[in-house]
């Protein structure tokens, strides 16, 4: 890793975009659970999509999602850890290598925002059911969109960006 450079020239700043995810994946989670009933399907676009409220206690995609038990502990932690560790990497990246902080801060927004509904709820609200005829990709949500989105675009960068100047 490189050496820390100042906060305001470090990628730091860039946590105010993982504080939108937060945000945006917060709000649409308590709209969808105020609105929706469990696993009672909405058509968004036939054929393709659907709103329907589902609760995950495991990882992005329904990944280890076997009921009540220590992998919310372990996930939460993770979570934490892996921020954590993020945020650190985002410090000696200068803010103008959004190549860099961009995805960095869509993966800690994203790894928060499902945070807090572990620490809340004990599992994730998931609503967004992408589907064709009768094979479902398992329900995310927004903070499951933005970490996909951030580690795409990290190995994106990192395998096609090398040598390109930042700007």
């Amino acid at each position: 890793m490189n050496k820390p450079v100042s906060w305001k020239a470090s990628g730091l700043p860039w946590l105010v975009f993982s504080l939108f995810v937060i945000v945006l994946d917060q709000a649409t989670k308590a709209v969808v659970l105020a609105q929706l009933q469990p696993l009672q399907p909405h058509a968004v676009i036939p054929n393709l999509l659907n709103w329907t409220l589902a609760f995950n206690t495991g990882a992005a995609f329904s990944f280890l999602d076997v009921g009540p038990g220590p992998q919310r502990w372990l996930f939460s932690v993770l979570a934490v850890v892996v921020s954590a560790m993020l945020v650190r990497w985002l410090a000696t990246i200068p803010r103008s290598d959004w190549r860099n902080t961009l995805p960095l801060s869509l993966v800690i927004g994203g790894a928060l925002g499902n945070l807090v509904d572990r620490l809340r709820f004990g599992q994730v609200t998931d609503f967004i059911d992408v589907y064709w005829n009768d094979a479902h990709f398992p329900a995310f949500n927004v903070a499951d969109s933005a970490i996909t989105v951030g580690a795409v675009l990290l190995i994106w960068f990192g395998l096609f960006a090398k040598g390109q100047k930042a700007s």
